[in-house]
């Protein structure tokens, strides 16, 4: 097929990014012949409070990007709809995460649909977002409407799609993000990032936003059985809002964190990412309420066990006692499932099951079922 993604790719960052782009991979590897329709202006700042939107690293090689769609200038809706319209796609792939690019995102696909021949299909991370702004349901309704089948990666984002539409809805996992090359050794690890590694690390990564709990696993550090057991903290990831980095970093001082704490708050480039995995052995995912998460697929890449907190889809991926440890979302529950990994044989075969529950979640089970929810569409 013909196939247009729209959203997100290089020389913008972050997972949208990189999912976009693995994706457009897979397809590729399918026979498919793939253009991600990417931003020339993606956020106002308003709604980007990192640093920048943009990467330093290379483009992805043998992929076609083109930056074309401008997210606050409906003239450049009109015209990218009608651009995408005369390339005669059988496909195009949206991904939807936000109701601010509803409008935007709504009134290309009509444009891009007026042949009568392509179909568009939606992988939705969240139809219900986690900060609420005015405006949100009608949105995501005036950018329903222009979609013929959706796919969910967590049962919960399943349910709410289905409180908007009677349109076709798959549910299938997201796939494991292959993307950032192997493992190192922890100790080549560690030497990169000048950390001891004689020592227990645990693992936060991913931008840091209020509902990802990074405070409660802050909270869990200064318990003082985690604090007897010499497990330190790596937490690397970008913050988006001065009013959490505040209160996070009052909690590291009230609580005299600073040498059991080691904060890398940058964004975090592929290139990088490895040495963060590779030194830890163990990834804490403190969220208060989650839908899926890139994060954990990341894990699954390097083989890592996991603590997740029993909200949205997280415990969906990471079975308890296998792979990892499921908390009650609360600092205690985190700090307990903490310390039971670092009990001796907590996690019995956890190689063996990491690798089984990693072939779970290829891309080629994840286009298979996208494939699926088109031919339901009408």
């Amino acid at each position: 097929m013909k196939i247009a993604i729209l959203g997100t790719a290089h020389p913008l960052r972050g997972g949208l990014a990189a999912f976009n782009e693995r994706l457009a991979y897979q397809l590729q590897q399918e026979g498919h012949d793939v253009t991600i329709w990417s931003f020339s202006l993606q956020y106002p700042g308003f709604l980007f409070p990192g640093k920048t939107q943009f990467t330093d690293e290379p483009a992805p090689a043998g992929l076609k990007i083109r930056t074309e769609v401008n997210s606050v200038n409906p003239l450049n809706w009109w015209q990218t709809g009608n651009a995408m319209n005369a390339e005669q796609y059988d496909l195009i792939l949206v991904k939807y995460w936000l109701p601010f690019m509803g409008p935007a995102f709504g009134t290309i696909l009509r444009r891009a649909k007026k042949n009568n021949a392509t179909k568009v299909l939606c992988i939705v991370d969240n139809i219900i977002p986690h900060e609420h702004r005015p405006g949100d349901k009608q949105f995501t309704h005036y950018f329903i409407k222009a979609v013929d089948a959706f796919v969910t990666m967590s049962k919960d984002v399943l349910k709410d799609v289905q409180t908007f539409t009677t349109k076709p809805a798959l549910f299938t996992p997201h796939p494991v993000y292959d993307i950032y090359n192997s493992a190192v050794s922890k100790h080549d690890a560690c030497t990169r990032l000048k950390l001891d590694p004689t020592k227990k690390y645990i693992l936060f990564f991913g931008f840091i936003r209020e509902y990802k709990g990074l405070d409660w696993l802050l909270q869990a550090m200064a318990d003082e059985r985690v604090a007897a057991a010499g497990i330190e903290l790596i937490a690397a990831g970008e913050y988006y809002n001065k009013d959490v980095e505040t209160a996070n970093n009052n909690i590291i001082n009230q609580h005299q964190l600073q040498n059991k704490v080691h904060l890398t708050t940058d964004f975090i480039a592929n290139s990088e990412v490895r040495y963060f995995f590779s030194a830890a052995d163990l990834v804490v995912q403190p969220y208060k309420h989650a839908t899926q998460s890139g994060i954990t697929q990341i894990a699954f890449h390097f083989e890592k066990p996991m603590v997740v907190t029993n909200v949205g889809g997280l415990a969906e991926v990471v079975p308890d006692g296998k792979v990892g440890f499921v908390a009650e979302p609360n600092p205690t529950a985190i700090a307990d499932a903490i310390l039971k990994f670092y009990e001796p044989n907590s996690l019995p075969d956890l190689q063996e099951n990491l690798l089984v529950e990693k072939k779970k979640y290829t891309w080629e089970t994840f286009t298979t079922v996208m494939m699926q929810a088109l031919k339901q569409a009408k």
